[in-house]
C-alpha cells in the first residue's frame, strides 16, 4: 500500500503544476489539511477541507505569476511520504523571486492525503516527519 501512496502523492503534484485543483482534490481527504511553507505558513494557518484547499490554491495564484514546485526524492514511510525538492517563486506584486530547497510531509489514510506540511529546509522536513539524515 506505501508505494501506492507515492503515486498518490506525485499525482497530486502533477494535477497541482496543470493547474487543475478539481484533481488535484480526487487525491485529498474531505477533511485533509494544508500547511503550505509559503502561502499562509508564516502565519502558521492551515487550510482545512476542500475548499480550503481551493482557498489556498487561489490565493497561490493571486500571490505568485511563477511558483513551481518539484519533488524529486521521496522516502516511503507506509502511511507517510516525504518528498524533497525545489521551489521556484516569483511574487505577483513585488517581482521578487524565491528559489530554495522544500520538503513535504504528506499523511494519507485509505488513499488520500489527511495532510499535508511544506517547508524551506531539508532539516525543518525531517524533524517534521520524525526522522533523522
Amino acid at each position: 500500500m506505501s508505494q501506492e501512496n507515492v503515486e498518490i502523492v506525485r499525482r497530486s503534484l502533477q494535477a497541482y503544476a496543470d493547474g487543475d485543483v478539481e484533481e488535484m482534490l480526487s487525491y485529498i481527504d474531505p477533511e485533509g489539511e494544508l500547511q503550505s511553507a509559503i502561502i499562509g505558513g508564516t502565519e502558521g494557518r492551515p487550510y482545512r477541507g476542500h475548499d480550503g484547499v481551493r482557498r489556498w490554491f487561489a490565493e497561490t495564484r493571486e500571490s505568485f505569476v511563477d511558483l513551481r514546485t518539484e519533488l524529486t526524492e521521496f522516502r516511503d514511510l507506509g502511511d507517510r511520504v516525504v518528498g524533497f525538492g525545489h521551489i521556484h517563486a516569483r511574487g505577483r506584486e513585488s517581482g521578487l523571486e524565491l528559489d530554495s530547497v522544500t520538503g513535504w510531509v504528506f499523511d494519507l489514510r485509505a488513499g488520500k492525503v489527511v495532510k499535508a506540511q511544506g517547508f524551506l529546509s531539508r532539516q525543518d522536513t525531517l524533524a517534521a516527519a520524525g526522522l533523522g539524515e
